[in-house]
This record gives C-alpha cells, sequence and structure tokens, in this order.
C-alpha cells in the first residue's frame, strides 16, 4: 500500500512539474540549427526539484506567449540529466538563464526571479 501511495505522489510530482515546462528539451542538432539561422534563443537550464527554476517557468511561461517575446526559441536543459551539456555552457547552478541573438550569447543570469529583470535580458536577444 506504501508503494502505491509513493508511486502516485511521484507522478503527481512529474505531473506538475511537466506542466509548467517551459520550452522543448535540449538537441544540440536543433541549438546549432537555430544559431545558424541566427533565431534569437532562450536556453534554460531547470531542475525539477528547484523552486527558483518553478518561479522562473510560471512567469516565462506567460512572458513568452506575449509579443515580442514569443518570438524566441526557448530550448530546456535539464540540470540532473544533461550534465555534459551543462558544463559544454559553463553553468554551475540550474536556475541560469542564457540568450543568444545572432549566433552568440549576449547575456545569461541566475537564479533571478524579478520578471521584469528576466524580461530586459530577454529583449537583448530580439
Amino acid at each position: 500500500m506504501f508503494n502505491f501511495f509513493r508511486n502516485f505522489f511521484l507522478l503527481f510530482i512529474f505531473t506538475i512539474s511537466s506542466a509548467f515546462a517551459v520550452g522543448d528539451a535540449f538537441d544540440q542538432t536543433r541549438f546549432d540549427q537555430l544559431l545558424k539561422e541566427g533565431k534569437p534563443v532562450l536556453i534554460a537550464i531547470h531542475a525539477d526539484w528547484c523552486p527558483t527554476c518553478r518561479a522562473q517557468e510560471i512567469f516565462l511561461k506567460d512572458l513568452l506567449k506575449t509579443p515580442p517575446y514569443n518570438n524566441l526559441q526557448v530550448l530546456r536543459v535539464d540540470f540532473d540529466r544533461q550534465k555534459e551539456t551543462v558544463r559544454t555552457f559553463k553553468v554551475r547552478m540550474q536556475s541560469t538563464l542564457i540568450v543568444f541573438k545572432n549566433g552568440k550569447e549576449i547575456d545569461r543570469s541566475i537564479g533571478d526571479t524579478d520578471k521584469d529583470s528576466v524580461a530586459l535580458m530577454l529583449r537583448k536577444a530580439l
């Protein structure tokens, strides 16, 4: 009986965290293509267990639906499961946001949960 409730709880937590996920799962080939095309890109390094990441996802979800931010291509890197990618971006903490414009990194933030501050950073990529 305990296992049933434990599994149910884990499924519930996974479903909740997936429901708030912003962007598509990171794929190196897709990222390279977006950079080659000169598209504005946001890389969001997140961890499902991270309260700061969840806070970012809540406002990013709404912000990215509105112009001009809806033109950003968003790729989500799982801090715990994509360690090689995390190292490639030289990231030490989850809740890191990195923006690219014309194929080059132009800004990054770590642990920023201020919507206006993040919006300002994202605008630099547009």
